[in-house]
C-alpha cells in the first residue's frame, strides 16, 4: 500500500446522509473483476436507467475529476459489509473521507486498504460542505502526522485516530504485510516448536 502522510487535493461534497454501500457500489458489480467494478461507483446515483448521466451529481461534473477527498453526510458507508465499497472508491482515486460518522465495517475496510476515514464534529463538516459548494475547486489539506484537516478557509480541525492504525497508514502497511515483516521470527519459532513439541 502507498504510505499516507499528507494529502492536499480537491474535495467533492456528498451531502446525503446514510449513503450506504449499495449506493456506493450496487450489488450487481460485486461479482465482476476489480478493474470492471470501477464504473460501478455510485452507478445508480450517477446515471439514469438509459445510461445518460445525472448532470447534477457531483462526480459527473468536470470540476471534480481530480478529487481525492470526499466530504460526506453523516453515517457514510453504512449498510452491508462489502469491502468493494472502499476499493471502488480507491480505484477511482480517492484517498480520504471526511464525515461526522461512518459505518463501522466501512471504517475498518478503509484502514485495510490504505485510505483514511476522518470523523469531525457535525458543525465543521457542515462548514466544509458549505465551503465546497461555494467554491467547487476548493482544496482540503490533511496531515496524518499532525492529525489535522485544513479547510479552504484556512481553519484547522484536529481528528482522532488509533495509534496503531495511524502507524500502519504512515508506513503503508496492512495487518498482513505487518505480520509478514516478522516472517523470519515466525519461522524460527515454528522450527523450535517442532523440535520441542514434536508430539503435536
Amino acid at each position: 500500500m502507498e504510505p499516507f502522510t499528507t494529502l492536499s487535493a480537491v474535495a467533492v461534497p456528498l451531502d446525503t446522509p446514510n449513503m450506504d454501500t449499495d449506493q456506493i457500489i450496487p450489488a450487481r458489480y460485486l461479482g465482476k473483476p476489480r478493474p470492471a467494478q470501477v464504473e460501478g461507483l455510485f452507478r445508480d446515483l450517477r446515471y439514469q436507467g438509459d445510461g445518460t448521466p445525472h448532470l447534477e451529481f457531483p462526480l459527473n461534473q468536470p470540476r471534480y475529476t481530480e478529487a481525492k477527498i470526499v466530504v460526506a453526510g453523516r453515517n457514510f458507508g453504512c449498510g452491508s459489509s462489502r469491502e468493494q465499497a472502499v476499493t471502488v472508491l480507491v480505484d477511482n482515486g480517492f484517498r480520504a473521507f471526511i464525515a461526522q460518522s461512518f459505518g463501522d465495517i466501512f471504517t475498518n475496510n478503509c484502514f485495510q486498504n490504505g485510505v483514511l476515514p476522518i470523523r469531525l464534529p457535525a458543525n465543521r463538516v457542515e462548514a466544509l460542505l458549505g465551503l465546497l459548494h461555494a467554491s467547487p475547486d476548493a482544496r482540503i489539506t490533511i496531515s496524518l502526522e499532525d492529525q489535522t484537516v485544513i479547510g479552504p478557509d484556512g481553519m484547522a480541525a484536529r481528528f482522532e485516530i488509533d495509534s496503531f492504525r495511524k502507524d500502519c497508514l504512515l508506513r503503508g502497511v496492512d495487518e498482513v504485510s505487518l505480520t509478514l515483516s516478522s516472517e523470519a521470527d515466525i519461522a524460527r519459532f515454528e522450527a523450535r516448536r517442532r523440535c520441542e513439541q514434536d508430539w503435536l
